[in-house]
């Protein structure tokens, strides 16, 4: 078969670590693909294959370039193959061919506070679309099939065909030594719940929690309605709560592999990788108890708390952190291998014949 992939997103976080992870597999598959993206991030996957070829295309997703304007030359390529996989709810105008989609989450109309009304219009226009032109939908949990067959009205087939750690996550060393140190993983949007956190770590630094808080991301990007919990931050030790800004990958690692605690409070996710890198990487993981993580991490060493609540969680600190020694997770192979992107390549390239 010829096999067109968008290929826009590898920078996204979870777009961009599906699009990674099942590239390599499905380039050894026995298919011609033509990759859709910037040729310049896309060679590293190409170098040595001749089943592959770039269309190399640079215009962002969802704009009216890509709707309108979508380039004649590539459409006489896609057109002539067999079927076109979009990792994301995005379309091209003019293609053709059969189109199957990913859609990790359905979260703006489940939680519209997150965008204005006419950024909710926008992304129910190409939500809408993606139904529409969808031949099958792929998606990374059971919830979120739910969500996308509540939307969609059950017109196109959903597969569930899950995420998965990074495969150089797994073959890592995870002898580190275990240091006094939380980590939060996550965008600053509400539904990641770091309000929430933040709220607990105050209530656990008073109580004497020594711990340091590490959140990935910036300071100068970071938002919040209740502007008194930076204040609260502010009046800490300088070193109590720390913003790591943009880190690598291997930085992101050993952030993980040394934490003492990974704390994932989020209100709303698809699948929610944190917590499944971070035990990979052997460090425990906290998590808020949303449907999606009591189905995802069903049998897996996590502690639950309850969502939203900033009490329930700084309890949960308190009784895993204070006077003890941090706890390393050791997971056992079939957990270890039960996300993996061979299986996730292996469901699609399977879904889409």
């Amino acid at each position: 078969m010829k096999i067109t992939i968008d290929c826009r997103h590898l920078d996204f976080s979870g777009i961009g670590v599906l699009i990674r992870g099942c590239l390599p597999y499905f380039l050894d598959s026995n298919n011609f693909f033509y990759l859709l993206g910037p040729s310049t991030k896309l060679t590293p996957f190409i170098d040595g294959r001749n089943n592959v070829e770039v269309l190399d295309y640079q215009r962002k997703p969802f704009s009216l370039n890509e709707l309108l304007f979508f380039p004649q030359s590539y459409l006489s390529k896609i057109n002539k193959g067999d079927l076109y996989y979009s990792p994301y709810f995005n379309i091209p105008g003019g293609i053709r061919v059969p189109v199957y989609t990913t859609i990790h989450d359905i979260i703006f109309p489940d939680m519209p506070e997150l965008t204005s009304r006419f950024g909710l219009a926008l992304r129910m226009f190409f939500y809408r679309r993606a139904f529409a032109k969808s031949k099958k939908i792929f998606t990374v949990s059971k919830f979120s099939k739910s969500r996308i067959e509540h939307y969609s009205q059950k017109k196109v087939p959903v597969v569930v065909s899950y995420s998965a750690i990074q495969t150089w996550m797994l073959e890592r060393e995870r002898k580190i030594k275990k240091n006094k140190t939380i980590v939060f993983v996550g965008n600053i949007k509400k539904h990641k719940g770091l309000d929430c956190l933040l709220e607990s770590f105050l209530l656990a630094r008073a109580e004497g929690l020594p711990h340091q808080l590490i959140i990935i991301g910036n300071r100068d990007n970071f938002r919040t309605s209740d502007n008194s919990v930076l204040k609260k931050i502010d009046s800490l030790a300088p070193d109590a709560v720390l913003f790591s800004s943009f880190i690598s990958d291997e930085k992101l690692a050993e952030y993980l592999s040394a934490a003492a605690l990974l704390v994932q409070p989020s209100l709303y996710e698809g699948f929610g990788l944190p917590p499944l890198e971070a035990m990979t990487l052997g460090t425990q993981a906290l998590i808020s108890d949303i449907p999606v993580f009591t189905e995802i991490y069903a049998g897996f060493p996590v502690a639950f708390f309850r969502a939203g609540d900033s009490k329930d969680l700084k309890e949960n600190l308190v009784d895993l952190l204070a006077n003890q020694e941090p706890h390393t997770v050791s997971l056992p192979e079939h957990l270890l291998t039960k996300y993996t992107f061979q299986k996730v390549s292996s469901n699609i390239l399977q879904g889409m014949v």
